[in-house]
C-alpha cells in the first residue's frame, strides 16, 4: 500500500520537473528569441530571467543543452548561446496607445495575423506614427496576440510638438498636449526661446540618445499663456501639422492672375449665362464652389444643372500654386477659422460662385422627368452668371412660405430631390443624420452657447444634387472604357459583419434591435434603426457607434462601389475650392473628353493616399477644436446636475454625454467610492461587488461636472446621486 503511494508521489513529481522544464525552456527560447543575434552565457541568462531558486538555475545548463540539440538553440565555443529562429522583419506604424505599449499596424497585413502587440520597453524610442522596423516572436504573448520588439525606426512622423512649459530651477520638460506622446520632453534653460513656465509653446526634438528616458529638445516658437483662446487654437493647429499662414510664392502667383474672362475662353464652353442660376450656401460662407441651373424644356421635361467652380483653370499644373493645394490638400474648419486649401484670392474670389459676375465652371447637366428620373446627361464646361446668393435659411424659408425669390423653382427642385433620394434608400443607401454642433462665440473667442445644427429639407435639396453629379461623373469614366481609365473614385466598402455584430450588441443594451442576420439587409436595418433613434437621447452616441463600426471612405484609382450611398461608382467632383481629390477628378475628367490618353495609375494612387491621409489629419483636427470648446463651454457652465447617458464603459471609468450639449465626459472608477466596481467586459458593464449595482452602456443618468482641463481636453464628472459631495474644482488648466 505504501510503495504505490510512493510510487505514485514519485510520478506526479517527475511529472512536475517535466512541465517545470518544458516551461524554463518556453522562457529561455522567448528571451533568446527577442534577443536575436545576442549571446548569452548561463549565468547571464539566470540574471536576465531573474531566477533565484537553486532548483531551477541548476535545470538552466541541462534545458540549454536539450536546446542545442534540438536546434532551437546555438552554442559557440565559449559556452555562449543564441537563438537560431529565423525572425521575421516587419514594417509597420506605430499605434502607442498608453504609456505601457504599443500596437504597430503592419504595412502588409499579409505578413502577420493582426496587429503586433510591444511593450514600452521594447520600442526602441519610437513614438506613435512612426514608421518602425519590427522583429516578431515565434510564439504568441499571453494575450494571445503576435508581440515582438522595435529594430529600427524607419522614419519618424513627426519632430515637433506642441505643449505646455514647465520650468524648475535647472532645468525644463514641455508636457506633450498630444493625448499618444507619453514622454515628456527635456529642455535645457538655454533652448526655451523666451518662454516661461506655465506657456504653450512649440517644441522640436533635437536629440534622444540610447538609455535617456527623455528626449531632448528645443523651444522653436512660444504660442502664448495657456488657456487663452488664440493660444489654444494655435497649439491644435500645431499639433496636427496645420499650416498659420500662406506661403508667399502660391499667394504671388494668385494675385498675378487676372479676373477677366476672354471671349475666346466663353466659346470654348456652354453659355448657361442665361439660363437661371443660383448658389445656395451656408449664411456665413464666402466660398461658393457650386451653383445650380433650372430651365423648363420645351418636351415638359426640366434642365438642372450642377456647375462647379472651374479650379483647374486658374491652377495649373508644377505651379507653386499646385503644389501648395496638394500638400494643404483640403480646408480645414475649426471652430472658429477655415485654414484654406486654396488663397482667399481664389477662394473667395476667382474660383468662388459670387452672384451676379460671369464665371468659369465645369458642369453636370440633367435632363429629368417629372418623377426625376435621368433622360439625358451632359458633362462639359460651362460659364455661368448666378443672379441670387441663398442662404440655407432664406432658401428654406422661401419654400415653407411659399413666396421669395423663385421660390416655384426651389419647391420643384426640393420634390425632384425628395424623389431621387427616396430612390436611393430604396437601393440600399444609409442614412445617417449625424449631430453636429456649432458654439455661439464672442470676440475674444469664448463660446457663449450651444446650438445644434439642424438639417432641413433645402440641405438635403443641394446634398442630393452634388451626390447626382458625382455619381454620373464616376459612371461616365468608368463605363468609357470598362474601369480601365485612371481615375479618382472615392470608395466605401461593405462593413465587416464581426463589427457590425457588436454593434448590435451595443443598440440592444440602449434598447434597440438591430437584425444583421441577412448581410444584403444591413442598410434597410440600420435605416430602421437611425429612424428610430431620432430625437432621443441616445441619438448621437448610437449614430457615433454606428458610424464607428463601418468601413472608412477613402480615395483611390481602383473603382470599386460605395456602400453608404449604395452606388456602384463614386467620385468627388462638387468641391474642388476646398478638397484636392475634386481638383484631380476635374483634371482626369478634361483629358478625357478631350480624348486624351490615360495616365500611369500608380501615380495618382499615391495622391490619393496622401488626400486621404490629409482628410482624417483635417477632421481630427476638427474634432479637437470642437472637443476644446465643449471643455471650455463646461467649466463656464451654469453649476448644476445633468441629464446624461452612457457612453462607454471601459476598466477605468465611465464615459457619460451630457444630453443638453453633447459633450462628453469620465467618471473615473477609482473616484466611484459607494463601492468596488469589477469591469465586465463581455457584457459591456461595471459591476459593484457589495452591491451588485449594474452601469451598463444606454443607462440613463444624473451628472456634474467636478473638473475640466484645457490641456488635455477632458471633462471629469461624477454621479449627482453620489453620497459624498465633493468640492468641484472646476478650473481650466
Amino acid at each position: 500500500m505504501g510503495r504505490n503511494s510512493n510510487k505514485k508521489n514519485t510520478s506526479k513529481n517527475q511529472g512536475g520537473q517535466q512541465t517545470d522544464a518544458a516551461s524554463l525552456a518556453r522562457r529561455i527560447l522567448q528571451f533568446l528569441d527577442a534577443n536575436f543575434g545576442e549571446e548569452f552565457n548561463s549565468k547571464q541568462i539566470i540574471k536576465k530571467l531573474e531566477i533565484r531558486d537553486a532548483l531551477t538555475k541548476g535545470g538552466v545548463e541541462p534545458v540549454l543543452s536539450k536546446l542545442v540539440e534540438a536546434g532551437s538553440v546555438s552554442r559557440n565555443p565559449r559556452n555562449y548561446y543564441s537563438s537560431t529562429q529565423d525572425p521575421e522583419f516587419i514594417e509597420g506604424i506605430v499605434d502607442f496607445v498608453n504609456p505601457r505599449f504599443a500596437f504597430i499596424v503592419p504595412l502588409d497585413p499579409e505578413k502577420v495575423d493582426g496587429d503586433i502587440l510591444i511593450k514600452e520597453a521594447d520600442l526602441k524610442q519610437a513614438l506613435d506614427g512612426d514608421k518602425v522596423r519590427v522583429m516578431t516572436y515565434p510564439l504568441k504573448g499571453k494575450t494571445g496576440r503576435v508581440e515582438g520588439k522595435v529594430l529600427e525606426v524607419v522614419e519618424r512622423s513627426r519632430d515637433e510638438f506642441v505643449g505646455r512649459v514647465e520650468i524648475s530651477p535647472r532645468f525644463a520638460f514641455i508636457v506633450p498636449d498630444f493625448k499618444k506622446m507619453h514622454k515628456d520632453i527635456f529642455v535645457h534653460r538655454g533652448a526655451l526661446n523666451g518662454a516661461v513656465h506655465g506657456e504653450k509653446v512649440i517644441v522640436k526634438l533635437t536629440e534622444w540618445r540610447d538609455g535617456d528616458k527623455n528626449p531632448t529638445g528645443e523651444v522653436i516658437r512660444v504660442l502664448g499663456k495657456a488657456g487663452e483662446h488664440e493660444v489654444e487654437i494655435h497649439s491644435i493647429m500645431a499639433e496636427f501639422g496645420l499650416p498659420f499662414e500662406y506661403p508667399e510664392e502660391p499667394e504671388k502667383e494668385a494675385e498675378a492672375i487676372s479676373e477677366k474672362i476672354t471671349e475666346k475662353e466663353i466659346k470654348k464652353r456652354k453659355d448657361f449665362r442665361d439660363t437661371l442660376t443660383f448658389t445656395i450656401d451656408p449664411a456665413d460662407a464666402k466660398d461658393f464652389d457650386d451653383a445650380i441651373s433650372y430651365k423648363k424644356l420645351e418636351n415638359g421635361n426640366h434642365e438642372i444643372g450642377v456647375h462647379i467652380a472651374d479650379v483647374t483653370h486658374y491652377v495649373q499644373p508644377k505651379t507653386a500654386l499646385e503644389k501648395e493645394a496638394y500638400n494643404r490638400a483640403t480646408s480645414v474648419y475649426l471652430v472658429d477659422r477655415t485654414i484654406p486649401m486654396l488663397p482667399e484670392r481664389l477662394s473667395n474670389g476667382l474660383c468662388s460662385l459670387r452672384p451676379n459676375e460671369d464665371k468659369l465652371t465645369f458642369a453636370c447637366v440633367f435632363e429629368v422627368d417629372d418623377e426625376a428620373n435621368v433622360k439625358k446627361h451632359w458633362i462639359g464646361k460651362t460659364v455661368i452668371h448666378s443672379d441670387r446668393r441663398y442662404a440655407y435659411e432664406d432658401a428654406q424659408e422661401n419654400i415653407d412660405n411659399q413666396s421669395g425669390d423663385y421660390f416655384e423653382v426651389l419647391t420643384l427642385l426640393n420634390v425632384m430631390a425628395k424623389k431621387v433620394r427616396q430612390r436611393r434608400f430604396k437601393h440600399g443607401a444609409v442614412n445617417f443624420e449625424t449631430v453636429e454642433v456649432k458654439f455661439k462665440l464672442d470676440e475674444k473667442g469664448t463660446p457663449l452657447g450651444l446650438v445644434i445644427k439642424e438639417r432641413k429639407d433645402i440641405h438635403k435639396l443641394i446634398e442630393e444634387f452634388m451626390l447626382l453629379a458625382n455619381k454620373y461623373v464616376a459612371e461616365f469614366i468608368f463605363n468609357k472604357n470598362k474601369g480601365k481609365d485612371t481615375f479618382i473614385y472615392r470608395t466605401h466598402d461593405s462593413p465587416d459583419m464581426e463589427r457590425l455584430d457588436t454593434f448590435s450588441g451595443f443598440a440592444k443594451r440602449f434598447g434597440h434591435e438591430f437584425d444583421i442576420e441577412n448581410a444584403n439587409a444591413i442598410s434597410i436595418a440600420l435605416n430602421k434603426l437611425m429612424e428610430d433613434i431620432q430625437g432621443k437621447p441616445e441619438q448621437n452616441v448610437l449614430e457615433q457607434l454606428a458610424i464607428r463600426s463601418m468601413a472608412k471612405a477613402k480615395y483611390t484609382t481602383e473603382p470599386k462601389g460605395h456602400f453608404g450611398l449604395a452606388f456602384a461608382h463614386y467620385s468627388h467632383f462638387t468641391s474642388p475650392i476646398r478638397r484636392y481629390p475634386d481638383m484631380m477628378v476635374h483634371r482626369l475628367l478634361e483629358l478625357y473628353l478631350d480624348n486624351g490618353k490615360s495616365p500611369d495609375a500608380e501615380a495618382w494612387e499615391q495622391k490619393s493616399v496622401h488626400s486621404s491621409e490629409r482628410e482624417k489629419r483635417a477632421a481630427d483636427a476638427e474634432r479637437a477644436s470642437i472637443k476644446y470648446k465643449q471643455v471650455e463651454f463646461m467649466s463656464l457652465a451654469e453649476d448644476k446636475d445633468y441629464d446624461g447617458i452612457v457612453a462607454g464603459i471601459t476598466e477605468w471609468g465611465v464615459f457619460v454625454e451630457i444630453t443638453e450639449t453633447k459633450c462628453e465626459g469620465m467618471i473615473r472608477v477609482q473616484d466611484m467610492d459607494d463601492d468596488f466596481y469589477e469591469f465586465d467586459q463581455k457584457n459591456m458593464r461595471l459591476v459593484g461587488s457589495k452591491t451588485k449595482k449594474m452601469i451598463t452602456l444606454g443607462d440613463k443618468v444624473k451628472v456634474r461636472v467636478v473638473n475640466t482641463d484645457i490641456d488635455r481636453r477632458t471633462i471629469d464628472l461624477e454621479f449627482a446621486d453620489n453620497d459624498k459631495k465633493k468640492t468641484r474644482a472646476r478650473v481650466i488648466r
